[in-house]
């Protein structure tokens, strides 16, 4: 799998953040995930019809999933990982781990849009891993 090059992302970064929104010119945090997955790791996720402004809807949305059942929580991330993070008690947002420039998340953010951070700007936006995931393949 080929590494995911700053160039193929520039015209993601800084698009808007919109509930439900899954592309072309804007994203929330599911929608964002899938089409990386899609483009970048040609992996087929399912849609995700949650209203991402209701946070309880959103945490049972991602753990009762079937989806979830195809990614093993891993200790040291990988390009292409997927990245539960929190700001609260509990993980409700989802990005992708890059190995762009150290390595990173790209993730869609409520009032910021599209942005690719590094784990210390992770951390100084308040947001905290709760865990990397990495896809497996359907037996």
């Amino acid at each position: 799998m080929s590494a995911v090059r700053v160039e193929d992302l520039t015209g993601l970064i800084g698009l808007p953040w919109v509930v439900g929104a899954a592309g072309p010119d804007a994203f929330d945090c599911w929608g964002l995930f899938v089409t990386v997955q899609r483009r970048h790791f040609h992996r087929t996720l399912p849609e995700n019809p949650v209203d991402a402004t209701n946070l309880r809807a959103v945490l049972d949305a991602f753990n009762g999933h079937p989806e979830r059942q195809r990614w093993q929580r891993v200790i040291a991330e990988e390009e292409g990982d997927a990245v539960l993070m929190r700001q609260s008690r509990y993980p409700v947002h989802i990005g992708v781990w890059l190995d762009i420039d150290g390595g990173g998340v790209l993730h869609a953010v409520r009032h910021a849009g599209v942005v690719f951070q590094t784990l210390a700007a992770l951390d100084a936006h308040g947001w905290r891993i709760e865990g990397y995931y990495r896809f497996r393949e359907p037996t």
